[in-house]
C-alpha cells in the first residue's frame, strides 16, 4: 500500500510539518523505519526519532524543534495501531462451511460464517452472523457464539458457555474447562461436578493457551472489553469487570470480584473469594492475599503500595553493606562488655 503523508494525516485526524507529499509505503518500529516508513515517537523515544531513517515520525502534539518531517496527533499509539489496521490487508478466507468441518445436529448457523475444515460444532450450539471458526476449533454442545467473533486453531468453547459479540479467542485457549473443585475425605480425592458455565461479554479478548473454568454452579464471568494476554487462568465462579487489562502468567483463584479497569501484570497471583477494586493496578508478580480497595496502585508479596515496595527494593540493595557495619557493632560491644566486666 502506498499513501502519501497528507492521505495518512486525513485519516488520523493529524497535522503536518514538513513535506506533506511524501509517498509512504509501510510502518515500522524506530530501529526498523526505512526510508520510506512512517513510524512514531513518544517519551522517552523522542530523540532516538530524530536520527532515525524513517521518511516522517508520528508525534505528540506539543513536541518542537524536530529535525524530520512529523505528523502530530493527540495520541501517537492509537493513531498508529490504526494505520497498521489500514496498512495490513486483512486475511481472506472463503465464506461458509467447509465440507471438511462437523456440524452436529439442531445447530443454528448465522450469515456469511466461515467455518474451516475440521472445525467441530456439537449438537444443539448457535453460531451467530459473521463468526469465523479457524481449523480443530471445537464448539460444545449448547455453547452459543455471537456474531463477529474469531476463534482461532484448536480453541475450545465447551458446552453451555456463551461468547459474547466482537470477542477474540487465540489458539489453545479453553472457554469452559472444569473449576478445580474436589472434596477429600480420608486420603480420597473426589470430584465436585462443576455444572456452571463461562460467559463471556461483548468485545473480550482471550490470549494463547488460556484457560477459563466454568463455575461450580452460575457463571464465571468476563466482563465487557476486558483483555487477557496469553498463559492466563481464571479459576471457577471468578467475576472480572469491564474494561481490564490481566497479563501473561496471571492466576486469578476462584470466586474472586475483580471491579472495572484493573490491570494485573505479569505473573500476579490471588487468593480466591476475595473482593479487588475498581481502577486499581497490580505491578507484577504481586501477591493479592485479602481484599482490596478501589483505586490502588500496588506490587510485591504479600501486596502492598508500590511506593512502599520502592523504598523497600531500594533498601534490601543495602543489607550486605548493613550486615557488615552491623558484624562490626557487634565486636565493638562485645570488647566494650568485656572491659566493663574487667
Amino acid at each position: 500500500m502506498k499513501k502519501t503523508l497528507q492521505e495518512i494525516a486525513d485519516y488520523v485526524d493529524g497535522r503536518i510539518e514538513g513535506d506533506a507529499s511524501i509517498v509512504i509505503k509501510g510502518l515500522d518500529n524506530i530501529e526498523g523505519a526505512g526510508e520510506h516508513d512512517l513510524t512514531f515517537a513518544v517519551d522517552p523515544h523522542i530523540e532516538e526519532a530524530k536520527t532515525c531513517k524513517a521518511a516522517a515520525v508520528m508525534l505528540p502534539e506539543g513536541i518542537g524543534d524536530f529535525p524530520k518531517t512529523a505528523l502530530y496527533v493527540e495520541e501517537p499509539r492509537a493513531a498508529f495501531a490504526k494505520l497498521l489496521e489500514l496498512f495490513t490487508p486483512k486475511l481472506q478466507f472463503p465464506q461458509g462451511v467447509s465440507e471438511k468441518a462437523h456440524i452436529g445436529k439442531d445447530v443454528k448457523i448465522g450469515k456469511d460464517v466461515i467455518i474451516m475444515p475440521f472445525a467441530v460444532v456439537d449438537d444443539h450450539a448457535v453460531i451467530g452472523d459473521r463468526v469465523t471458526l479457524y481449523p480443530h476449533t471445537y464448539i460444545g454442545q449448547y455453547a452459543e457464539i455471537e456474531e463477529d467473533t474469531v476463534i482461532y486453531s484448536s480453541a475450545t468453547v465447551r458446552e453451555h458457555c456463551r461468547v459474547g459479540k466482537r470477542c477474540v479467542i487465540h489458539c489453545s485457549a479453553v472457554i469452559g474447562s472444569d473449576g478445580f473443585g474436589f472434596t477429600t475425605h480420608e486420603g480420597v480425592h473426589t470430584k465436585v461436578p462443576q455444572v456452571g458455565n463461562v460467559v463471556l461479554e461483548d468485545d473480550v479478548e482471550i490470549g494463547a493457551h488460556d484457560g477459563i473454568d466454568r463455575a461450580a454452579m452460575g457463571s464465571t464471568v468476563i466482563g465487557h472489553g476486558t483483555k487477557i494476554d496469553n498463559l492466563v487462568h481464571i479459576g471457577h465462579n471468578c467475576k472480572i469487570g469491564p474494561n481490564c487489562l490481566i497479563v501473561a502468567q496471571t492466576g486469578i483463584s476462584g470466586s474472586t470480584i475483580v471491579g472495572h479497569n484493573v490491570t494485573f501484570g505479569g505473573q500476579v497471583g490471588t487468593v480466591g473469594h476475595i473482593h479487588i477494586g475498581a481502577n486499581s493496578v497490580y505491578a507484577a508478580r504481586s501477591g493479592i492475599i485479602g481484599d482490596m480497595p478501589e483505586g490502588v496502585f500496588c506490587a510485591g508479596f504479600p501486596v502492598q503500595s508500590h511506593a512502599e515496595w520502592l523504598r523497600m527494593q531500594a533498601s534490601m540493595k543495602h543489607l550486605p553493606e548493613m550486615y557488615k557495619k552491623f558484624r562490626q557493632l557487634e565486636k565493638k560491644l562485645a570488647k566494650y562488655e568485656k572491659s566493663e566486666k574487667q
